[in-house]
């Protein structure tokens, strides 16, 4: 296991009006990507910009590198945070936004000229110094915004939902991007999002937050196969529910197979077939509710829709009631 680079004790941040997170236990390991996933108003950004000193701290401690920073402005943390909104200045072309916060320490301009020269080679934006902001495009103006932030060499990078502006294909590029950024510079990332696959795709770790508190923390792995509780299961990736009374039975997409007679487990009739190129969905329609098939497309060829077909569960996650 990584050394510990943030550790997150017993933070609380209450607003006027009650929301906030309360009584948070959470250690960041070095050179991890860890990502708060959730939905909006779970506390996730609370969380990142209490680290960056942008929210006030109702108690509890936050220490990066053994040293307690709780109290400390955002300038003066080892913390640099990358905003959805890029924040670049529109009137300065991207070597000048590059070199504004080198500036700000009084760093020479032979070695802020070195420094930018590297970090635009790791963006892959050579020959991008003398553009303007506008003349870029969302996902350019996004890369931009890390390398300053890089170029800062921060103890932990920051990142709130940075790429939910941008288009799908530009994201799942920007995706990439970041991991590779980070492997290369071998930093510590804590990354916001409330897109799972976003989550799953970069994260080393994942926090699901629920309302104010941890649900659970574990590799995409972990939480994708072995989820603890039903919202858990529900929010990470797909999943089917059967209500047994005092219990819920909960199964992925793809731990359904479908069985052309009634021989399966579970009877059922297919409701509708939706192609998506190397497998199709297949919604079925069970004893009490719907359930959803991802079937391997070597696996459609005796598959009709209105079919009455039956169909086993390879695996089978319970998770008794709430009372």
């Amino acid at each position: 296991m990584s050394e510990v680079k943030v550790k997150i004790k017993d933070l609380s941040v209450i607003y006027d009006n009650g929301d906030g997170v309360r009584n948070i236990d959470l250690d960041i390991y070095e050179s991890e990507i860890l990502t708060l996933l959730g939905p909006s108003g779970c506390g996730k950004s609370t969380i990142l910009r209490a680290i960056g000193g942008f929210n006030k701290l109702t108690g509890g401690e936050i220490i990066i590198d053994g040293e307690d920073i709780s109290q400390l402005p955002p300038e003066k943390r080892p913390t640099s945070m990358v905003f959805q909104s890029y924040n670049l200045w529109p009137h300065m072309t991207v070597y000048e936004n590059l070199a504004f916060g080198l500036k700000l320490r009084k760093i020479s301009s032979k070695e802020i000229e070195s420094e930018i020269n590297k970090v635009l080679k790791l963006l892959k934006m050579e020959g991008f110094e003398d553009k303007y902001p506008a003349q870029l495009s969302g996902g350019q103006q996004q890369r931009i915004a890390i390398g300053r932030s890089v170029l800062l060499k921060p103890a932990v990078l920051l990142l709130d939902e940075p790429f939910s502006a941008l288009d799908a294909k530009i994201r799942h590029q920007m995706r990439e991007e970041l991991k590779r950024i980070q492997s290369e510079l071998n930093i510590s990332v804590v990354f916001v999002t409330h897109d799972q696959e976003e989550a799953i795709s970069i994260s080393h770790r994942i926090v699901v937050m629920d309302k104010g508190k941890i649900a659970q923390v574990g590799t995409p792995t972990e939480i994708y196969e072995e989820p603890v509780n039903p919202y858990v299961a529900s929010f990470i990736g797909e999943m089917n529910f059967i209500d047994e009374g005092d219990k819920f039975l909960a199964f992925r997409p793809e731990e359904v197979e479908i069985v052309t007679n009634d021989s399966g487990e579970y009877p059922a009739t297919i409701e509708h077939i939706m192609l998506y190129g190397h497998y199709s969905q297949v919604l079925l329609r069970g004893r009490h509710n719907m359930i959803r098939a991802f079937v391997p497309k070597t696996n459609m060829v005796d598959i009709e829709e209105h079919m009455k077909v039956s169909f086993n569960v390879t695996k089978i996650r319970e998770y008794e009631k709430e009372i």
